[in-house]
């Protein structure tokens, strides 16, 4: 299909879906997700993301997370910086437990069992990111904790997979090779906080001397593009560098004019694109084909982040609704997931079986998570 017809055909639906399930009273994104699915080789096979679309959504999911730093209250951040930690910590070991002792049980060989367990590691904050700004609950103390846990999951993630990459490759890996990971990552995050926030700062005032329009605006895509850069030359996740960015713009004088552009230039076009994305990519077929043991990995994922972040949630002193909260936000897996099962079907970790597996689950922690956060923001 021509790109520009697929693009059009996308954009209609997101936004019909989005409306029909915000109807429903359901999260809009639950709806776009489905939506995507209804396009996608499921069922009509009418759209083919092909490398153009799937840019578009590309820069959705990082403008989405820009987004989500810029809505972030920093002060609520830094007060939830330790226990996000404890939270993120439990999230990513009980997971990595429940699906390495799974596939064990069901015959899959170590090295693969260790892989099918990493997967379950990685969460993916960008649609609860999308439905807790829906929700009007992202700038509160359960949302800074999830958005913070978040980060600290992904640099876990990166650790464990590093580590099993190196263990499939060499057999044994080095403590010096986690040793300069963690140095990198380290150096990425405080270099870019203590010294990216005057100059961001300085950036976006010295670009009000550019008299053409929206030069502020572009200017700030500008620092989201680099810090995306950035955050995956470092390997850390192109989203988390959109994040960090997001929270700089944040402490800029022009804050909360970029937000209303940034708002409507996403919505209106690029975040669409890529919470269709996630339904179009979605194929049915593969979770009929993995049988029984892709159920009880998938809800082995989704239980095992509910517990390990519910408890590090009343470790740290949240209440067990806002534990319960935290859990359900953590849950989702979607692109991260992805990533890390393509690096171990590509290294040879997986096999198309147990890849099918893995993106089944991906696909289910996406589809349950807007419902269930729905359900649980709505007690009190």
């Amino acid at each position: 299909m021509d790109v520009f017809l697929e693009l059009a055909v996308i954009l209609i639906t997101a936004k019909l879906m989005g409306y029909l399930s915000s109807r429903l009273g359901f999260p809009a994104a639950l709806g776009q997700i489905i939506g995507g699915i209804l396009l996608g080789p499921s069922l009509l096979n009418f759209v083919t993301y092909g490398e153009g679309v799937r840019l578009i959504s590309e820069l959705g999911v990082i403008m989405l997370l820009f987004l989500a730093g810029l809505e972030t209250d920093m002060e609520e951040f830094k007060r939830v910086g330790l226990p996000a930690f404890l939270i993120a910590s439990l999230g990513v070991a009980l997971p990595f437990i429940f699906g390495y002792a799974v596939a064990l049980r069901w015959g899959y060989p170590g090295m693969e069992a260790l892989f099918l367990g990493g997967v379950m590691t990685a969460t993916s904050v960008s649609l609860t990111a999308s439905v807790l700004m829906e929700m009007k609950r992202l700038r509160t103390r359960v949302g800074a904790a999830i958005l913070a846990a978040a980060v600290v999951d992904d640099v876990l993630g990166i650790i464990i997979l590093t580590i099993l990459v190196a263990m499939n490759t060499k057999g044994t890996v080095y403590v010096g090779d986690i040793a300069v990971l963690l140095v990198e990552i380290a150096a990425f995050f405080l270099l870019s906080y203590l010294i990216g926030r005057g100059i961001v700062k300085k950036v976006l005032r010295s670009s009000h001397r550019i008299n053409l329009p929206e030069t502020v605006t572009t200017v700030s895509i500008v620092v989201m593009l680099i810090f995306a850069y950035l955050a995956e030359y470092f390997q850390i996740a192109a989203i988390t560098g959109a994040y960090l960015a997001g929270i700089l713009v944040a402490g800029s004088d022009d804050a909360r004019k970029i937000t209303d552009k940034i708002i409507t230039l996403g919505y209106a076009f690029f975040i669409p694109v890529f919470l269709v994305g996630v339904g179009a990519e979605t194929d049915a077929h593969v979770v009929l084909a993995a049988g029984a043991f892709a159920l009880v990995y998938s809800l082995l994922a989704i239980v095992g982040k509910i517990i390990g972040c519910g408890i590090g949630g009343i470790l740290s002193k949240f209440s067990p609704m806002e534990s319960l909260q935290i859990g359900v936000g953590m849950i989702p897996r979607m692109e991260v997931g992805l990533i890390m099962a393509n690096i171990g079907l590509a290294e040879g970790i997986l096999t198309n079986e147990s890849f099918s597996i893995a993106i089944a689950m991906v696909m289910a922690t996406t589809l349950v998570t807007p419902p269930l956060l729905k359900l649980v923001f709505s007690r009190r």
